[in-house]
């Protein structure tokens, strides 16, 4: 294996598993292997970096390349967690090579991009060529489920002139894309045992009776105004529990609601018609929580000089490229949104990302971290 290639299996061994909310424990959760991990990278390669705590076992870091003489400041931000790893086919942290792929838990999303910005952030600090520009290496945590990571980023007043942010693109440019809000809705009842339900109201069919109406909800939003690239907005419930045993009438309900954002949208009006409409049609009484996480859509700007200098690093490796909009969000819209113009770019196909058996092609690693030096030196 090449020394790219054993930077990508040394980081899939590394759990980093994202716990999504829920009240779990163990080894895997987390991303603090990885961001000792990349610590030491960073001693080694002896540049600056700073390590910013964001939560329990969660910090960002990001570390900086100063070009002699540069005038432009790039960033490239990639994300630290993972989703989890529940009904995984293959040994999630074996990071297995076969048929020129390495399989495990985000090896695709997005260990695979976390490597390439890596090997090309190394080359520049090694090779130090002239012209290049500055480059802001972070590694940001929570990517996954509440953008806790590239929020903190965005706080502490970090500033480029562009950024490029890894997710499985197919190494092509991602420069618009949905953003999302989730929040909760509970249903209420009232327990007792299970031999005498009618002693009780059954929190969970109250949440059947709710569920009818949201879809309706939900196929409204897909029959409205669609946006020319990114589609109609959408919205999904994704998540139902409720109960705490086989025996017991469940006297509550909980689900998770995922609406996704076109630009423009604002997250706490989405929520506000939403709970509008959901009040005045439940047939039981329903709480809708407030809005949990928010994510903003990243919106396309006129091509600016540094997508071009990306497109062209892209043409000089691949041939020609492609400017593309997706329906999954990332953490370059809230980058966009702090003032730092940003696209998406990595290798990997977001087809793989999440899956039970997640792989990436090792050759397109390879001829990303290529691109991201050739961007990076113009």
């Amino acid at each position: 294996m090449s020394p790219t290639h054993r930077l990508l299996q040394d980081l899939v061994r590394l759990p980093s598993v994202n716990p999504m909310g829920r009240a779990v424990t163990g080894e895997q959760f987390y991303e603090h292997r990885v961001t000792a991990y990349l610590e030491r990278f960073f001693i080694d390669l002896g540049v600056p970096y700073k390590r910013t705590p964001v939560a329990p076992l969660r910090d960002n870091i990001i570390a900086r390349y100063e070009s002699p003489g540069a005038s432009v400041t790039f960033l490239f931000e990639v994300h630290q967690d993972t989703v989890p790893v529940d009904g995984m086919t293959i040994d999630p942290f074996a990071g297995e090579v076969r048929d020129g792929k390495l399989f495990g838990r985000g090896a695709c999303d997005v260990k695979g991009g976390m490597t390439a910005m890596l090997a090309a952030f190394a080359r520049l600090v090694r090779e130090k060529p002239a012209g290049a520009a500055n480059v802001l290496m972070a590694c940001t945590v929570d990517e996954e489920h509440t953008f806790l990571g590239v929020q903190e980023l965005m706080r502490e007043g970090l500033r480029a002139d562009f950024a490029v942010v890894a997710e499985p693109t197919r190494l092509q440019v991602v420069d618009a894309h949905k953003g999302v809000v989730r929040w909760k809705v509970r249903t209420e009842g009232r327990a007792c045992h299970s031999s005498r339900p009618d002693q009780g109201v059954n929190a969970v069919y109250r949440m059947g009776r709710v569920l009818g109406v949201i879809e309706e909800y939900a196929d409204r939003l897909m029959a409205s105004a669609a946006h020319s690239r990114l589609g109609p907005p959408t919205l999904s419930v994704g998540r139902i529990e409720g109960g705490v045993s086989v025996n017991t009438v469940p006297d509550e309900c909980a689900i998770e609601i995922d609406r996704r954002l076109l630009p423009g949208e604002d997250p706490q009006t989405a929520w506000l018609d939403f709970r509008k409409h959901l009040t005045a049609r439940s047939p039981v009484p329903v709480v809708v929580d407030p809005v949990g996480m928010a994510c903003p859509a990243l919106e396309a700007l006129p091509a600016p000089e540094h997508r071009e200098r990306l497109a062209r690093a892209i043409d000089a490796v691949e041939g020609k490229h492609e400017v593309l909009a997706v329906p999954f969000g990332t953490d370059a819209s809230t980058i966009s949104e702090a003032g730092i113009p940003a696209v998406v770019f990595g290798p990997g196909d977001i087809a793989q990302a999440h899956t039970k058996d997640e792989w990436i092609e090792l050759d397109q690693i390879d001829r990303a971290a290529e691109i991201l030096y050739r961007f990076a030196t113009g």
